[in-house]
């Protein structure tokens, strides 16, 4: 494949949906890509703004936070796996309003209140505990949520 026919292709896949360096370089590696064209088409992106961290981050928490409810913990860990610099998690998430994570930690407790089947009081608020802590919500917060609310 050539470097335009390339270029071209990844900035449709680009222009889809808002996508990480890793996720790209993959991409062209994928289309038989040496590294001085990946190199080279990376740069064309990043000029067009096609291509943005900040941007991606961006989208990528706000989108884990309000579709799927994920905590803080689990979106910046994914983030760190798409290797995301600490400044453009901690600008992404700016993204995640303080009172609507309280609200979203409250329905997962609620929910799970109604779903776990556990007679004893203490089994029954480890077992959600341990569900907020799976769903990336801070421990520290998960546990003074819990007690809060008896």
């Amino acid at each position: 494949m050539n470097l335009e026919l390339a270029t071209e292709k990844l900035k449709r896949y680009c222009a889809y949906q808002e996508r990480s360096h890793i996720d790209v370089t993959e991409k062209l590696y994928k289309l038989g890509l040496y590294k001085n064209e990946v190199d080279e088409v990376i740069t064309r992106l990043l000029q067009d703004d096609f291509l943005n961290e900040q941007r991606f981050a961006e989208a990528y928490v706000s989108g884990k936070f309000k579709i799927k409810k994920w905590g803080k913990v689990k979106i910046i860990s994914n983030l760190k796996q798409k290797r995301i610099s600490d400044y453009c998690i901690k600008k992404g998430l700016l993204e995640i309003d303080k009172e609507a994570y309280q609200e979203t930690l409250s329905y997962w407790i609620e929910r799970k209140k109604v779903e776990v089947k556990e007679e004893d009081a203490f089994k029954k608020k480890g077992k959600i505990a341990a569900f907020l802590i799976q769903k990336g919500f801070e421990s520290g917060l998960v546990w003074e949520y819990l007690n809060s609310m008896e």
